[in-house]
């Protein structure tokens, strides 16, 4: 696929992978519009984006939380480019804390975040992607087929926005549109720093050895990758395509080897 001229929203787009997929978007010539809370930071990538790859990009500042945000971007990618051909959903929160000692309403941030700004992105982009037979991208997680001890909250969120792409698929399957869910493994960014508490602040460290992770970088080129390709799924990692089979094949083993697995990390919650 050639992604030259193509017009690509992608959300989440100030650090991380979201930052990473625009850069590799760029590389190959495609029209960025770019989304997040952080606009000034988002407005020195589009800045540098353009400079360095004399592509067009755009800065929208998106709460993807909020339907209005949401439907705001969109019309501004209509108003800059007057098409669409591939949004990537990426924003995302995650967690850590036990659903016994979790104030609810974090639960409901991630919801909000991570399966309804999916959600409304999607519905407001989805007339024009099908029109331009484009791509709609979920980046979701292992965390999506295998629920993750510390992280209910992130789980069932990443398993909503699952089953929501694959219900869309299947009603755009005669379309020409392109549904693809990519879950990267465990990736080096600021998500697991970013991560919710039990009360809802953030943590401010990782939990893991970020240096034994794949990079961003390598993530977003399996990604672009991926869709010019038209992939159905991208599970990216050995570690996690065995962790979807055992779920699969044989979920109780699963359930000790997940368990055994997160008395490992720093400041274990579960030992």
């Amino acid at each position: 696929m050639d992604f030259k001229n193509k017009v690509v929203i992608i959300t989440g787009a100030s650090s991380g992978i979201g930052k990473s997929c625009a850069e590799e978007f760029a590389k190959r010539g495609a029209n960025l519009v770019l989304a997040a809370r952080q606009y000034v930071t988002l407005c020195e990538i589009t800045s540098d984006l353009e400079k360095n790859y004399g592509i067009k990009a755009v800065a929208v500042q998106t709460d993807v939380s909020k339907e209005s945000d949401c439907e705001q971007l969109v019309k501004q990618a209509l108003v800059t480019f007057n098409r669409i051909d591939i949004l990537v959903n990426n924003a995302g929160l995650s967690m850590r804390a036990l659903f016994n000692e979790l104030d609810l309403s974090v639960l409901k941030n991630l919801m909000d975040v991570n399966f309804w700004g999916t959600v409304y992105c999607t519905k407001y982009a989805l007339p024009e992607i099908i029109k331009s037979n484009g791509s709609v991208v979920g980046i979701s997680s292992i965390a999506g087929y295998r629920g993750l001890p510390g992280r209910t909250g992130y789980s069932a969120s990443k398993f909503a926005m699952n089953g929501f792409m694959e219900s869309l698929r299947t009603e755009l399957l005669k379309t020409g549109v392109h549904v693809m869910v990519a879950c990267p493994g465990f990736t080096t960014s600021n998500i697991r720093v970013a991560a919710l508490s039990k009360d809802g602040a953030s943590h401010g460290e990782t939990s893991m050895e970020e240096g034994k992770m794949m990079s961003s970088e390598e993530v977003a080129v399996r990604i672009v990758d991926g869709i010019a390709a038209r992939k159905r799924t991208l599970i990216m990692t050995g570690q996690g395509k065995l962790t979807v089979w055992i779920n699969k094949l044989l979920p109780a083993l699963a359930d000790k080897l997940v368990f055994n697995h997160f008395t490992k990390e720093k400041n274990a919650l579960i030992k």
